[in-house]
């Protein structure tokens, strides 16, 4: 009896804390239900990150991982030594400036937008047709925009040619490159990337839209006033996640647009790791601007996190 009472008095302590044995025994189902997750990441995300030593090697398939020679940070100074590290740099930097500025507000705006429809069956028809997109491959997309924009029976410049009398080469001119990705990655992701959007959205009291009615402020001043300041932590979330991928532009995409007309604005580190890795087999080489990438990507992470915190709003941790 003694023994129940201690323990007793110890669970009324509020600093005390059972032990981890004792709590995996007690939520041992959400435990197993969370295993097959852990094992995806362990498996796919953790052992895999055992061949970024291969950015250290000059590695041969011949003759193994071990027995690879070491060079150190060679690969590294051969890559920022290379003429075209700078063209690489320029091109994913601009495109994912580009995509920060107009791609990440889109998704913001439209939800705003959905937020104010007050037909359910109007919102949900809405919702069904901007979520499709997501779902149609990248190989597909860049077929249409082809069919659409080619010079040869596009119906995109056969009215240019009818109303100007020339055509343009969408395609291949390196100034409508980076436009024609914006356009497509609003297209096909906007409307998905609403969805965290209109969870954050739902979550706000409606007492607040009914007092700012009350004070006499119209539409776009509570949406300023109250929606806004009521996802603003979302946004920061999803902001400070999107400059983790800032050196990320998407390979698919990219490649399937890429062609020698428009290589000097197209290129990025993603298809130079594949062409250079997958095409021309140096692997080590191509590790090397992976791990470059990460690291770049690790740094602009904890870094936009912590001024997220320093201003006084909620960040990843």
């Amino acid at each position: 009896m003694k023994q129940v009472a201690a323990t007793h008095v110890k669970r009324q302590d509020p600093d005390y804390r059972p032990s981890m044995l004792r709590r995996l025994q007690k939520d041992k189902w959400l435990y197993i239900l969370l295993l097959p997750g852990l094992l995806y990441f362990l498996l796919f995300k953790y052992v895999p990150m055992w061949g970024v030593l291969l950015a250290f090697q000059n590695y041969q398939p011949f003759v193994g991982f071990w027995k690879s020679e070491w060079v150190g940070l060679e690969h590294f100074q051969l890559f920022f030594s290379n003429p075209e590290f700078f063209m690489l740099l320029r091109n994913t930097l601009l495109l994912s400036f580009y995509n920060l500025v107009f791609f990440f507000p889109a998704p913001i705006v439209l939800a705003i937008l959905l937020n104010e429809i007050r037909r359910a069956w109007f919102k949900r028809s809405i919702q069904t047709l901007i979520y499709i997109p997501h779902f149609i491959s990248m190989v597909i997309v860049a077929s249409m925009t082809y069919v659409f924009l080619t010079t040869a029976g596009g119906p995109v410049n056969e009215l240019l040619f009818a109303y100007t009398g020339q055509k343009i080469e969408f395609l291949a001119s390196p100034d409508w490159f980076r436009p024609l990705i914006i356009l497509q990655t609003i297209w096909k992701e906007c409307g998905w990337g609403t969805i965290i959007f209109l969870a954050a959205l739902a979550a706000v009291d409606v007492e607040q839209y009914e007092a700012a009615i009350m004070d006499g402020a119209n539409r776009w001043k509570q949406i300023w006033h109250i929606t806004l300041p009521s996802i603003r932590s979302t946004i920061i979330i999803l902001l400070i996640l999107r400059m983790g991928n800032v050196l990320e532009n998407g390979f698919e995409q990219i490649y399937l647009m890429l062609n020698p007309l428009n290589r000097s604005v197209a290129e990025v580190f993603d298809t130079y790791v594949y062409a250079m890795g997958i095409t021309q087999g140096a692997f080590s080489y191509s590790t090397a601007v992976g791990l470059f990438k990460a690291i770049v990507g690790v740094i602009l992470v904890l870094g936009s996190n912590y001024l997220a915190k320093r201003f006084g709003q909620s960040g990843l941790y």
